[in-house]
């Protein structure tokens, strides 16, 4: 049965903490992590504004072989940074198969959102920070299918107002009254923002409701 974390870590106390840790206010928003070989390709996008000098300050750190582009989109720019040396902190969370849901950071400190398939794999996640001296934060831990383990089945606060309020505008609807346009500027954000949060958010709540119950029950109820 999975279990979610919510933690937050100083910047300089991880490899990619400490690579994206840029002069300003730079926000950062952690997208994916593709495999690659033994190493993991973290996908990574930050405001356009943030200019060509943070491309080259971070291509410049000892531990980047690459850094680049994929797409910009809405004044944000999506990027794919290959690094030569591993990052223990996340390293450690796709060993154990565990899954990041949410990771924003800036120069000074990152929080994350983990989802790890068992309290075991928590647990050996935990002890392998421990081990490699990485101070975690802990804020939260939470079963999402026990009754007091927090109401929002995993969804940030953030995305629950999404998802709700792009409901009951209709977005959901047919024909369809809101578009991602209205959505994106009703939180003033970006229309490709907002459909990575709906992405992330309807893949949380199904995970840790419909999923699970089936997990729980041996088989789906379908069919029956």
């Amino acid at each position: 049965m999975s279990v979610i974390i919510e933690l937050s870590l100083p910047a300089a106390e991880f490899q990619l903490g400490r690579i994206l840790s840029t002069e300003g206010d730079t926000r950062l928003f952690l997208e994916t992590m593709v495999p690659l070989g033994n190493r993991s390709v973290p996908f990574f996008r930050v405001d356009t504004s943030a200019g060509d000098g943070f491309e080259e300050q971070v291509r410049e750190h000892a531990a980047v072989s690459d850094v680049h582009p994929v797409n910009t989109h809405d004044g944000e720019t999506l990027y794919a940074l290959d690094i030569e040396r591993d990052d223990d902190f996340l390293e450690g969370v796709a060993e154990l198969d565990g899954y990041v849901l949410e990771g924003t950071g800036d120069q000074e400190a990152w929080a994350f959102q983990l989802r790890f398939p068992s309290h075991s794999a928590l647990s050996t996640f935990q002890q392998h920070c421990y081990d490699s001296d990485i101070p975690l934060d802990v804020r939260r831990i939470y079963n999402p299918t026990k009754p007091d383990a927090g109401p929002w089945y995993g969804l940030t606060d953030e995305q629950r107002e999404t998802l709700s309020y792009a409901v009951e505008s209709g977005y959901y609807s047919l024909p369809r009254r809101c578009s991602t346009q209205d959505l994106a500027d009703e939180f003033g954000i970006s229309d490709q923002a907002v459909t990575e949060r709906l992405r992330r958010a309807i893949d949380t709540l199904v995970d840790n409701t419909l999923l699970i119950t089936q997990d729980r029950d041996g088989a789906s109820s379908d069919g029956e």
